[in-house]
């Protein structure tokens, strides 16, 4: 068996493009996976084709060996970024094939299933009213009425930057900004109650002064964790915070493969790291980040604000995790999200379930595709 062709589209998701692809095999049998990540999607898009070019004619069952092919060929691009962001939706889509080839669920090349309902945690669901703790109250509420049990969100997003001529350079906060945002945490631990987990992000967009004073005023509120209170560029910063506050951290969204996140995990800097499927390398890296965290006890929690792929290929690995915690999910998304697969997402009461379908259990449908090309000039409220 040889691949003979690979596809690659843009599609525009809720919030940033997807990018989504298939490999086809000499003997017809295909497999899909996904790259996405943003800002700089069409990056992505170019690099998943220019990969994707150097794989034709291999044989897609050997996923490993292609795996570290393209690492080692393109290594001098950097080990992170859209090199990796491209590998990880072409691995996907080499796992996926595989499993269809031999008939079984993706996950039963993992290691076979602990689980097949996938606990989830909700985010992006806060996309109506206003910067307020009213509005954020009531929204919170639909999330614990459809069954989900924890939910993440970024208070201090409306006010430590923006993508404008507005950000702040010294990433700080104002004495009013610091208020606003705790008494929006307040208002929605008022409302879900203690037994709802609430996950506060920062991505990484406060200094450090500020980062260290903020998790102080939210330890009260019994937050899951305190995500990424400082970039990825460099462990011994993590550190410091990490001596400074009382609250669990979680990081890793910006971590790709498993050097990236070894620093991070044998310092024991984290409580909780949130590998991306469509940057840390794909099914199989994510797969071996987390038996590396597993050593250190920490537990694995995938980031996900992607397409239906990666929906579904990091629950295909969270069903396989000793140390799964909980899966990200998009709670607001565009109306196509279970079109342009050929079924829907079987999400219920804030699980995904599985079942034994082979491979990712879908195909891509290529006239929803196209009908919803990805954006490629920027407008508000989208980032490409």
């Amino acid at each position: 068996m040889k691949i003979e062709k690979v596809e690659v589209w843009l599609v525009e998701g809720v919030k940033y493009n997807w990018t989504l692809l298939r490999l086809t095999a000499d003997n017809g049998l295909t497999g899909i996976g996904e790259a996405t990540n943003w800002p700089g999607s069409p990056l992505v898009y170019h690099a998943a084709q220019h990969l994707g070019s150097h794989i034709i004619g291999l044989d897609p069952r050997r996923v490993d060996f292609i795996w570290t092919k393209l690492y080692r060929d393109f290594n001098w691009l950097g080990p992170t970024g859209v090199m990796m962001c491209a590998m990880s939706g072409i691995d996907m889509a080499l796992m996926d094939m595989k499993a269809k080839w031999l008939g079984v669920p993706l996950y039963e090349l993992l290691g076979g299933a602990f689980r097949t309902e996938i606990l989830l945690y909700a985010n992006y669901w806060f996309t109506r009213g206003g910067y307020n703790p009213a509005d954020y109250a009531a929204q919170a509420r639909a999330v614990t009425a459809a069954g989900f049990t924890a939910l993440k969100f970024d208070p201090f997003a409306h006010t430590n930057y923006s993508y404008g001529d507005q950000l702040l350079s010294n990433l700080s906060l104002t004495p009013a900004q610091e208020d606003a945002a705790i008494a929006i945490v307040a208002a929605v631990r008022e409302t879900v109650g203690v037994n709802v987990g609430m996950m506060i992000e920062t991505h990484a967009m406060l200094n450090m002064p500020t980062a260290i004073r903020m998790a102080k005023r939210l330890e009260p509120y019994g937050i899951v964790w305190y995500e990424e209170p400082v970039g990825p560029e460099s462990a011994n910063t993590l550190k410091h915070i990490r001596e400074q506050v009382g609250v669990p951290i979680c990081v890793g969204e910006r971590h790709y493969s498993r050097w990236g996140y070894r620093p991070v995990l044998e310092a024991q800097l984290v409580d909780y790291i949130m590998p991306d499927i469509t940057r840390c390398g794909g099914v199989s890296e994510l797969r071996r980040i987390a038996a590396m965290a597993e050593a250190y006890n920490v537990m694995v929690a995938p980031h996900n604000p992607n397409g239906p792929l990666s929906t579904l290929a990091s629950a295909h690995v969270c069903a396989a995790l000793p140390n799964f915690f909980r899966q990200e999910f998009m709670f607001t998304d565009v109306a196509w999200r279970d079109t342009v697969i050929s079924r829907p997402l079987n999400i219920q009461n804030g699980f995904l379930h599985l079942d034994e379908s082979p491979g990712l259990g879908v195909d891509l449908v290529d006239a929803e595709l196209a009908a919803h090309p990805g954006v490629t000039t920027p407008r508000a409220g989208f980032y490409v």
